[in-house]
This record gives C-alpha cells, structure tokens and sequence, in this order.
C-alpha cells in the first residue's frame, strides 16, 4: 500500500468525490499553493494512485434496464484458453467487471443490457462462445440498493 500523507489523503478524497475539480480549486480547498497541489497530484497520477478521470452515468437513462451478475466456471485451465478468455472479456462493452474468484465458479462478471432479450442474446452470442466456459450461472438484479466506485478514503 502507498504510504499518503493527510494531504495526498484529503485530494485523493476530493478528486475522487469530484473529478472535475480544477487544481486551482482543489489548491483552495486544501489551503494550498496551486503549484505545490499541482506536483501533489501529478505524483499521484504518475504512481498509479489515480488511475482515471471519468464521468459516472445513469445507465437506465441510457437505456440498461439489466444488470446482471454471472458466474463462469470453466473447464480448461491451460495458458493459451485462458489468455484467448482473457482477450475476448477484455474487448466486450457489456462486462463492465470481470474478477477470477474463488468458489465454485472461476469467474464473477457484472454486465449489462437494455434488456431480457438483449441479455439472452448476449449469453448465447458471446458468453457460450467464450473458450473453456463449461457453465454460466446468471443473477438478474431486481433493485440495486448501492452502487459505487469511490474507495473508503
């Protein structure tokens, strides 16, 4: 873990609440210098603390009314399946998460669709065609209570 100071704390937590924020109100809000804030978080980007700057959207109002969370278990191990596997979830919009578990499946996948049938088509379109898969468990959400990105900072 990166060992932040109470400074590189607080502009984590505020970029991360508000990633619009201008440095000169950043500097501000930290009662910085805009200079010093700057170099601040130009270190934090460059160690990879931040990684990204992206808009949060509302995913039904653009037309995903599922979610969906889907287990993978696979029966092919070897290196080439599970690079081919990797690539392949890698290029697909609809994961919008992919995590190698431990359990009874190999892999938790969040995704999303405008809707049932667009969901099915996706399962049988690219779920079943990814190499290895020897069964897909899904778990539609019915209501989602929390969503978020932002770490406990």
């Amino acid at each position: 873990m990166a060992a932040l100071d109470k400074v590189d704390t607080d502009i984590v937590r505020r970029m991360q609440q508000d990633g619009k924020l201008t440095n000169a109100k950043l500097a501000n809000e930290l009662s910085l210098s805009e200079t010093p804030c700057w170099r601040r978080l130009k270190r934090l980007e460059e160690e990879g603390i931040i990684t990204d700057y992206q808009a949060n959207l509302d995913r039904r109002k653009l037309g995903f009314g599922v979610m969906a969370f889907v287990q993978l278990t696979c029966n092919q191990h070897d290196a080439e399946t599970t690079q081919t596997f990797e690539e392949m979830i890698q290029r697909c919009d609809n994961v919008l998460s992919c995590h190698n578990t431990t359990g009874a499946a190999d892999f938790l996948l969040q995704v999303v669709a405008k809707d049932l049938d667009d969901y099915s088509r996706f399962v049988d379109q690219v779920l079943r065609k990814l190499p290895g898969v020897s069964a897909i468990a899904s778990n539609i959400s019915l209501r989602e209570l929390k969503a978020s990105t932002r770490l406990p900072i």
